[in-house]
């Protein structure tokens, strides 16, 4: 079997790197490209020696295009932005996207649907296998406790994570208002302070912790009267978003177009 050709965007980030690694384990994918910002002290080093590993072969590069050529597949893990940007050149070169960035606004996650009309796209906050499973049993527990139990979504991560609340915990908000038949835009309350009276039964609230290396808590809290219900998820590597991308690929590699979730990828849906 001829080896999937996956190029990395980010490569000598914290992802990027668990990727690398990743694929590098793996006997039916091949690093066929990775990619950093111009100006990146790692430029022109091998993938494989930036990861104190054997020789990969491919030296980390700012040429999007040229990487992209002599790929099947593109992981990003990036800022909104730059995605974007190698997503449009995905489509021009017919290259399939596992996109793990977050913060997308709405205009961009539109921009996104319009690009799967051209190449297939996974798109998920989190690739982990446990957290999607995790995405599955917290709509289950919406679709039980769906009178008398307030809803949180705690969550926490390292301290140089960028945005908030994390795309995880908006996806737990976003599959907790559909099930529960609510509006997030309406009903979110991200943090509180002073007075802020009584909480609404409607309201699905935000609590965000950063600190330390934390690769990633969240936690759907369910608190009724005289009991409380925790679904709880926490990784304490990024080997598990590496795999569950790498996972997201080979799903992909079959698929012509069309926008998928790692509902998708693992049969959840």
């Amino acid at each position: 079997m001829t080896p999937l050709r996956v190029c990395v965007a980010g490569a000598a980030g914290r992802m990027g790197r668990a990727l690398i690694e990743a694929i590098a384990a793996a006997p039916d994918l091949r690093l066929s490209g990775a990619l950093e910002l111009a100006g990146s002290n790692f430029i022109g080093r091998d993938a494989g020696e930036m990861l104190g590993a054997a020789k990969s072969g491919v030296t980390v590069g700012a040429d999007a295009e040229e990487a992209l050529r002599a790929s099947d597949v593109l992981i990003d893990f990036t800022r909104p932005e730059p995605t974007l940007a190698h997503l449009a050149l995905c489509g021009r070169l017919s290259v399939k996207a596992v996109i793990g960035t977050t913060g997308f606004n709405a205009a961009q996650k539109e921009s996104i649907q319009r690009a799967a009309k051209d190449v297939s796209i996974v798109l998920a906050p989190n690739m982990s296998v446990g957290v999607n499973l995790t995405f599955k049993l917290i709509e289950l527990a919406a679709q039980v406790l769906n009178e008398g139990y307030d809803i949180e979504v705690i969550e926490a991560h390292h301290r140089h994570k960028v945005d908030a609340p994390s795309g995880t915990a908006v996806r737990m908000g976003e599959i907790l208002a559909k099930t529960l038949n609510r509006s997030l835009e309406q009903d979110a309350v991200y943090g509180r302070q002073g007075v802020t009276g009584e909480r609404k039964p409607a309201t699905i609230g935000f609590a965000t912790i950063r600190g330390g290396d934390i690769v990633g808590d969240h936690t759907a809290l369910f608190a009724g009267i005289g009991e409380r219900v925790e679904i709880t998820h926490r990784a304490s590597s990024r080997a598990t978003f590496a795999q569950g991308a790498l996972r997201a690929a080979r799903f992909l590699a079959e698929k012509k177009s069309g926008l998928f979730d790692m509902q998708d990828v693992l049969g959840l849906r």
